[in-house]
């Protein structure tokens, strides 16, 4: 099989073999999955979630009103 890509080194992280991944194909990513298919080790970004705040966001507003809705005061509980 012919080489493809760029070389890059192996080196040791404490008990884990890991790769310098060259600046062109730097992922997207804070996070991977990373698995074998036969010789290949093959590393895919996960995609972020997007967070609450970037949900509500991009939310459109509500043309619409809302209905009174009665709210009584609540009695006492009685706590014996």
């Amino acid at each position: 099989m012919a080489a493809r890509g760029r070389h890059a080194r192996l080196f040791r992280n404490g008990r884990n073999q890991a790769v310098r991944i060259p600046r062109e194909f730097e992922l997207a990513a804070d996070e991977v999955v990373i698995y074998r298919e036969d010789r290949r080790l093959v590393i895919e970004p996960v995609e972020r979630r997007p967070t609450l705040a970037e949900v509500l966001s991009s939310l459109e507003p509500l043309d619409e009103d809302f209905p009174e809705i009665d709210d009584p005061p609540t009695k006492p509980e009685n706590p014996l």
